[in-house]
């Protein structure tokens, strides 16, 4: 039998992506805090979340429709420590201006992105490298680690 083919390795990730839907009211306190009591965050247990180690890059996506809360990139940080029952350990801090998904649909390099292409699928998701380093031009905050 042949093994399944991955989507994702370590080599191939850039940051961990998870989402929070902005309609709700633990997200909405959150973005009023800047994320900064958020400790943890609800993953699904994959083999993705095998991969989560100690001090890998971050994005929080916000998504909905809200008018005060676009769909986007509002928030990053690191991880840390390792995903276990479900739970992964991260450390956020809001963006400023977050990168908004009104503005990533149009780059041809950020097409392919998976929240952008499957923006239902389970936490997490990620960038790859050269996302990232699109993101980071788009963003310098994002460059601050």
């Amino acid at each position: 039998m042949v093994p399944p083919v991955r989507a994702l390795s370590s080599e191939t990730l850039g940051a961990w992506l998870v989402k929070a839907s902005g309609g709700l009211t633990s997200t909405q306190a959150h973005l009023r805090a800047g994320f900064a009591e958020a400790r943890t965050w609800c993953v699904r247990p994959t083999y993705r979340t095998e991969l989560v180690a100690p001090g890998q890059r971050l994005l929080l996506w916000v998504s909905g429709w809200s008018a005060d809360h676009p769909p986007g990139i509002w928030a990053h940080g690191r991880t840390t420590g390792v995903a276990a029952d479900g739970v992964m350990p991260v450390e956020l801090t809001a963006l400023a201006q977050p990168l908004l998904r009104s503005e990533l649909v149009g780059d041809a390099a950020l097409s392919a992105m998976e929240v952008l292409r499957m923006p239902a699928g389970s936490n997490p998701s990620y960038v790859t490298p050269a996302q990232l380093a699109v993101l980071e031009r788009m963003s310098p905050e994002l460059r601050r680690r």
